[in-house]
């Protein structure tokens, strides 16, 4: 049996490296025909990858997984197999296309809850911080601190005193 560290490696070589320096070589040649490929390949390949995260975790312990896994990642990437077209035209694109407005629609829900999400939590961070801020200059910042003693005085006392202050309609004699 094939043990987990060599199966990474070899996702990452064959399925990793390997198409990503081929998705480099289409763009440099601007070859549409590889671009359309490897687009294909790309997305089919996330999608397996996500689906490892599941299944790594509930089937690993069956019998010859990680050797399935390999084969799965050589098959996607062999250009005489075209397994990754293969799925992506028979699974996925119709796939997606049934479902594509139901998907954009989360997409952009999600987004607006996120921007939401990140206003609220920015919005509790400065209260925190402003909160902090008033407490740390009420009580000083520890043993020893230089406080500064200020005289508790009505608004109207400091009305009062102000020198130049010009005499108004709101002052009783």
């Amino acid at each position: 049996m094939v043990s987990w560290m060599i199966c990474r490696l070899v996702v990452l070589v064959f399925g990793m490296l390997c198409p990503a320096y081929a998705s480099y070589k289409a763009v440099k040649t601007k070859n549409i025909r590889e671009y359309v490929r490897w687009m294909m390949y790309w997305i089919v390949f996330a999608l397996f990858m996500a689906a490892e995260m599941v299944t790594d975790i509930f089937i690993s312990w069956f019998p010859f997984y990680y050797e399935i896994k390999m084969a799965f990642v050589l098959w996607l990437l062999s250009p005489y197999t075209k397994g990754a077209s293969l799925l992506y035209r028979k699974f996925v694109h119709p796939s997606l296309s049934r479902h594509e407005k139901e998907i954009d629609a989360y997409i952009v829900q999600a987004k607006e809850r996120s921007y939401e999400t990140v206003l609220s939590f920015g919005k509790r961070g400065l209260n925190i911080a402003a909160s902090a801020a008033v407490q740390a200059a009420t009580k000083g910042t520890g043993p020893g601190a230089c406080r500064t003693a200020t005289p508790r005085m009505s608004v109207g006392q400091i009305l009062r005193q102000s020198p130049g202050r010009q005499p108004g309609p709101e002052r009783s004699p």
